[in-house]
């Protein structure tokens, strides 16, 4: 039987942010491969003049409505207005038989309003690294308040990693919770066949600062005083200039370059066109850039924080502290071919065997049918 699924997100792809919460625009995807899915967000518009417009869009297959309100100065009356919105939504919608929501925000009071109103349970994916014991001192009692009376209406809490989960249970989260990872499109992500006369060392991100993006051009530099037969492509959705300004000043233009904000099949094309993907961030959670870099057939240079020793391991990459050092070192060990990782092939087949569209599709499945049941 396929069941009337409706996503919602405190974050998802809009045309203010156009790649923040893509990871939940995938699960939706991947879920949809089982079940009947639609989408709902609602986002606020400083720039618009009226109260609500409808963005309908089909994406994917996906049937997606994103409600815009009109955003003020006054938070209370942008949360009224966000409500507001989700409500009207909600009503050009197909009655769902389970809501999946995603990230403990306020916004998912919306997700606990349905529970009561229409008797729809829900399941609530949590990716927000704000959870974790390295950040749980910047968390206010208002926000644990409000994310813990949704929590006590979700039927289950479904984190993205284990680490998450652990640390979710710490703070005192007492749902049934079972993890269910980051998804790939495998298909879109797949084995490269290029060889490259240079190594391609490649880092994909929004590049603020807890991704470090001028460290690992600080290691790149370091690093060319030495060898020359390696260069870095570095960008994505945020600060370029700074990094260009960097490049310049250290005159390192002929093995650095820059790029702006890419599509998705955009990303898939440079990540086989690489050698060794770097992701060098302070804290994460369950990185989907990791996982499409692997499902492409390259390793990786990761920290050991979150959710990503469960992923990096010695046959697929290098599992590095925040330090400069350690980065330089792991990049000069790829680039002396000091290194042992599997090939392409194996190491798509490991993305393909625990995280493509139809296993997690079948994992959600699994709970969403022992919740319906």
């Amino acid at each position: 039987m396929r069941y009337k699924i409706l996503f919602i997100s405190s974050w998802f792809p809009n045309k203010i942010e156009p790649t923040n919460g893509n990871f939940v625009q995938r699960h939706a995807e991947a879920v949809s491969l089982l079940h009947d899915v639609e989408i709902l967000h609602a986002i606020g518009d400083a720039s618009q003049k009226e109260n609500f417009l409808f963005d309908e869009q089909i994406i994917n297959s996906v049937r997606t409505l994103i409600v815009y309100y009109r955003q003020t100065g006054n938070p209370v009356l942008n949360f009224m207005r966000r409500m507001k919105a989700y409500q009207k939504g909600f009503v050009r919608m197909k009655h769902p038989d389970l809501l999946h929501a995603n990230v403990l925000h306020k916004s998912m009071l919306f997700a606990v309003y349905l529970r009561k109103k229409f008797k729809i349970p829900f399941v609530l994916t949590e990716h927000w690294s704000g959870f974790l014991k390295i950040n749980r001192h910047k968390l206010s009692k208002a926000h644990m308040f409000v994310a813990r009376k949704i929590a006590e209406k979700a039927s289950f809490i479904l984190p993205v990693s284990h680490y998450l989960l652990n640390d979710l249970k710490e703070i005192g989260f007492k749902n049934e919770m079972e993890v269910v990872e980051n998804v790939v499109d495998t298909n879109l992500f797949h084995v490269k066949n290029q060889i490259n006369e240079k190594l391609v060392f490649l880092h994909v991100s929004n590049l603020i600062k807890l991704k470090n993006p001028q460290k690992i051009i600080n290691a790149a530099i370091r690093l060319s005083a030495e060898y020359s037969n390696f260069e870095l492509k570095i960008g994505g959705d945020g600060d370029v200039e700074t990094l260009n300004e960097l490049i310049k000043n250290n005159r390192a233009e002929n093995f650095i370059t820059t790029f702006s904000m890419l599509t998705l099949p955009e990303v898939s094309r440079e990540m086989r066109r690489s050698d060794c993907f770097i992701l060098f961030s302070d804290y994460e959670n369950f990185p989907c850039v990791l996982l499409e870099s692997l499902s492409s057939g390259t390793p990786a240079i990761a920290t050991k924080v979150g959710g990503i020793p469960e992923i990096i391991n010695d046959k697929n990459g290098i599992l590095i502290s925040n330090s400069e050092q350690e980065l330089y070192s792991a990049m000069k060990k790829v680039v002396e071919r000091r290194t042992n990782f599997d090939d392409p092939e194996k190491l798509h087949a490991y993305v393909e065997g625990r995280f493509s569209m139809i296993k997690i599709a079948q994992k959600f499945d699994k709970i969403y049918r022992q919740v319906l049941n």
